[in-house]
């Protein structure tokens, strides 16, 4: 018997396999996972797809088609767990929308959903959030037509056919039911995870009002007796940011990393650091440092204007782009970037930052890595090794302004076709304008006229990638970025080409982006043994 595969592009180094159901799903990837194609990145599973991230330079879709169409998928996968009964005070904003859809009333809700077992099928969107199925058929919960912008650390939610627990402030579509004061994910568990694939869940009610745990990592802070560069001023939360952690997708945990790769790589390389080693990642400048010894340090990224306040009390400017020497007593403080949005801060030898998960990177969505840099912090230098410099290496940039229009190259899918032909022209035609509402998750962007889509069907929760132009039901577009779910539940139209990253994660508020197809939407059909 065979069946047939669609593989749908998602971006330049990303396809979705799409399969009937979810126990084909879950056979394919441990068939990935058992003969791991060489190129590959990530895997990604999901409801009904499997995303494959691999490396353009060593492999291809065509290639991984042909490799997983010789899979036989005829034996299902058997997965066991534990039982973990979970605390619920059902006072979710949701839960009467809930009833009302289900046509109960909200007692018999909490009576069916406490009487349900719940299996975790699999864990994405952020660390600890588990996909959990419902022995209760009758539990089939469409999003909300337009996803909150936060919902709180516990809140116990059902999406579709699964049910879920946010394990940390963050946004999202589901419908909120109720909070459970259990901590979902916990770095300093020797499960980080309380929820894996395979295990069973059991719901208990308790009293409304029990105080829900906040889900914030705690992480180790630089003692009171530290010194290095002491943190004078920062209008917003500066983040350290390497290149991310990639390759932790069993864990529910996304790459996140530097929104502009290139502008940190340069600021490292330009004081003689490896080029993904940690930097300070700084949005509209409005930062300053003061030194308690002498230092050499590189700007990058977004041009703020650099001033260095002397020991003496003399006002110096800074070089953008090169390296420069601070002595002991020096300030220097970031102003407003008349172009662009982040700034990179690279201290010659590395900040002494400690990594979480192999990384420095700071991921605002999965609350994973070093905590924000905020005023008062102290920087303590790790004085590592470091390599002699070429200091005229820095190469000039055009970045864009808050009220220019930018050009993204984009690829189609992978679910394009969700879409009416009007609605992928719209996405070409018009201009974009990039809201308030943006952050290192996503832009949230505004047209005048929406994308409009073929029907208002469920699309079943599957992986994203970085770049993707993700449509909730109101039309509007959401672009996400580097501390993006790993899985969402509205259809992706397309996904930033690869080469433009660097230069969306440097759209300021305000500013326009205009979308050009480099890629068509182009499915392959192939078939499998099953």
């Amino acid at each position: 018997m065979t069946d047939q595969l669609r593989f749908l592009p998602a971006g330049s180094g990303a396809f979705l396999v799409e399969l009937d159901d979810l126990e084909t799903t879950l056979t394919l990837l441990d068939r990935l996972l058992a003969d791991r194609p060489e190129g590959v990145i990530e895997l990604v599973p999901a409801a009904r797809t499997v995303m494959v991230r691999f490396d353009p330079r060593v492999t291809d879709r065509a290639r991984l088609c042909t490799h997983i169409c010789a899979f036989d998928l005829g034996q299902r996968s058997s997965r066991q767990g534990e039982t973990i009964e979970v605390p619920v005070s059902y006072d979710g904003e949701d839960i009467a929308d809930v009833a009302e859809i289900l046509g109960w009333s909200i007692d018999e809700v909490i009576r069916r959903h406490t009487e349900a077992t719940y299996t975790v099928a699999f864990t994405g969107f952020a660390p600890g959030f588990a996909y959990m199925t419902s022995d209760d058929p009758d539990f089939d919960v469409p999003r909300r037509k337009s996803p909150r912008v936060r919902i709180p650390a516990g809140a116990v939610a059902l999406g579709g056919k699964f049910g879920g627990i946010y394990p940390s402030d963050s946004p999202g579509g589901w419908q909120i039911i109720g909070t459970t004061p259990l901590k979902m994910w916990d770095i300093n568990r020797a499960r980080a995870a309380l929820l894996a694939p395979g295990d069973r869940v059991r719901f208990r009610e308790i009293a409304k009002g029990a105080v829900v745990a906040a889900g914030v990592l705690p992480v180790p802070k630089a003692a009171p007796s530290a010194t290095g560069l002491v943190v004078t001023r920062a209008d917003r939360p500066a983040l350290f940011q390497d290149f991310g952690r990639p390759g932790r997708v069993d864990q529910g945990v996304s790459e996140s990393g530097a929104l502009d790769r290139s502008g940190l790589s340069e600021a490292n390389l330009s004081v003689g650091n490896p080029h993904n080693a940690a930097a300070l990642e700084i949005a509209f400048g409005g930062f300053a440092v003061k030194v308690d010894r002498p230092v050499t340090l590189a700007v990058t990224g977004a041009p703020a204007p650099l001033v260095i306040t002397t020991n003496d009390g003399r006002s110096v400017t800074a070089p953008f782009g090169r390296p420069f020497a601070l002595d002991a007593g020096d300030e220097l403080t970031l102003g407003f970037p008349p172009e662009g949005m982040r700034s990179y801060i690279a201290l010659r030898g590395g900040f002494a930052v400690q990594p979480v998960l192999g990384s420095t990177a700071t991921d605002t969505l999965a609350k994973v890595g070093p905590a924000p840099v905020t005023a008062g912090v102290v920087l303590v230098p790790a004085n590592a090794h470091a390599v002699a410099v070429d200091p005229f290496r820095h190469t000039a940039r055009s970045l864009p302004k808050a009220g220019e229009t930018v050009v993204l190259d984009v690829v189609l899918g992978p679910r394009t076709d969700w879409f009416t032909s009007k609605g992928v022209e719209t996405l070409t035609a018009q201009v974009w304008q990039v809201t308030a509402e943006s952050s290192r998750v996503g832009m949230r962007l505004s047209g005048a006229e929406p994308l409009e889509r073929r029907d208002a069907a469920e699309l079943p929760s599957e992986g994203t990638s970085l770049g993707a132009i993700q449509v909730p039901h109101s039309g509007q577009p959401v672009l996400f970025l580097a501390d993006h779910p790993l899985t969402g539940g509205y259809p992706v139209i397309g996904v930033v080409a690869r080469h433009h990253l660097d230069l969306a994660g440097q759209i300021p508020i305000g500013a326009n982006i205009r979308f050009n197809v480099v890629a068509p939407f182009d499915p392959l059909v192939r078939e499998t043994n099953r």
